[in-house]
């Protein structure tokens, strides 16, 4: 049984920091790429970040880029996202995914599995 587990959600302030981790079991975890959708409201679920299952590749989407750094552990079957300088736009559920490994562009389409979800609240 596949099991993607998030952990590291919060409240933060307006300007503050949180690290997201995502602990895989029951899969070959360096054979996926792993990413970080987040969803809010009733909107479709958002790539924010992707890495490379050899974590030399990775792709934000320019809401994040360059507040936010995604990274990966093999190692530990784990994958993270740093994130700064947050603001109340970010808040949302933050979910893992894992998916294909040729390709860093995950869609809510070509996601073989996704996490449970963790909350991320950016008080203002």
């Amino acid at each position: 049984q596949v099991q993607l587990v998030e952990s590291g959600g919060g409240l933060v302030q307006t300007g503050g920091s949180l690290t997201l981790s995502c602990q895989g079991s029951g899969l070959d975890f360096n054979s996926y790429t792993m990413g970080w959708f987040r969803e809010t409201g009733g909107n479709e679920r958002e790539l924010m970040a992707a890495i490379s299952y050899h974590g030399t590749t990775t792709r934000y989407s320019k809401s994040v880029k360059d507040r936010f750094a995604i990274s990966r552990d093999n190692a530990k079957n784990t994958v993270y996202l740093q994130m700064n300088s947050l603001k109340p736009e970010d808040t949302a559920v933050y979910y893992c995914a894992a998916g294909p490994k040729d390709t860093v562009i995950l869609t809510t389409t070509n996601v073989h599995y996704w996490g449970q979800g963790t909350q991320v609240t950016v008080s203002s």
